[in-house]
């Protein structure tokens, strides 16, 4: 059975598409075009369950549209709207490590610490619409906290563990506490 740590977040399904059974994928990384799975997860009622893919293709920068195998009518497109979609770590391409980031949205879904406060949790969004990013980060008690991002806060990272390492100046936390 496939575990929590196997998958990572790539995006969800935003909508269906036509008659045929296609779906709209808004992704925050794209996996899928570099790395080697045939198959993507579908977060149904709690589970990953596997999504073989047919074909897909680009509509925009942060959208394809795809083709699962055995989701053929519009019916069966629209119960995979809203579904978290998730990729398998043991797809991902070789050069996953070496590979640059596309844009900081990638960075959802990786675990960050910070070298004095420990592991601070999950990044569930990354607002990088204006000249300061922002990393919204889900702690482990379901809280949120919402820390800036700079390259100068940067200790370390790894792509294929989806772990970020942050250096964060003292007081950065307390902000969200005012």
């Amino acid at each position: 059975m496939i575990q929590p740590d196997d998958i990572f977040p790539i995006g969800y399904i935003s909508k269906h598409r036509g008659l045929r059974g296609e779906v709209e994928l808004t992704f925050t990384d794209d996996s899928f075009d570099t790395g080697s799975s045939p198959y993507l997860f579908l977060d149904m009622d709690g589970l990953p369950v596997p999504f073989f893919w047919e074909e897909y293709r680009f509509k925009t920068d942060d959208t394809a549209i795809f083709k699962f195998a055995d989701t053929d009518t519009e019916a069966a497109a629209r119960r995979l709207v809203g579904h978290t979609v998730y990729y398998p770590k043991c797809h991902l391409a070789e050069d996953a490590d070496e590979a640059p980031l596309a844009s900081y949205r990638m960075l959802t879904g990786f675990t960050v610490s910070d070298l004095q406060a420990g592991l601070l949790g999950s990044i569930s969004q990354v607002d990088d619409s204006s000249a300061n990013t922002l990393l919204y980060i889900r702690r482990p008690d379901g809280s949120e906290v919402i820390v800036p991002y700079h390259d100068d806060f940067l200790h370390d990272f790894d792509l294929r563990n989806r772990t970020l390492s942050l250096r964060l100046p003292e007081g950065i936390l307390t902000l969200n506490d005012e």
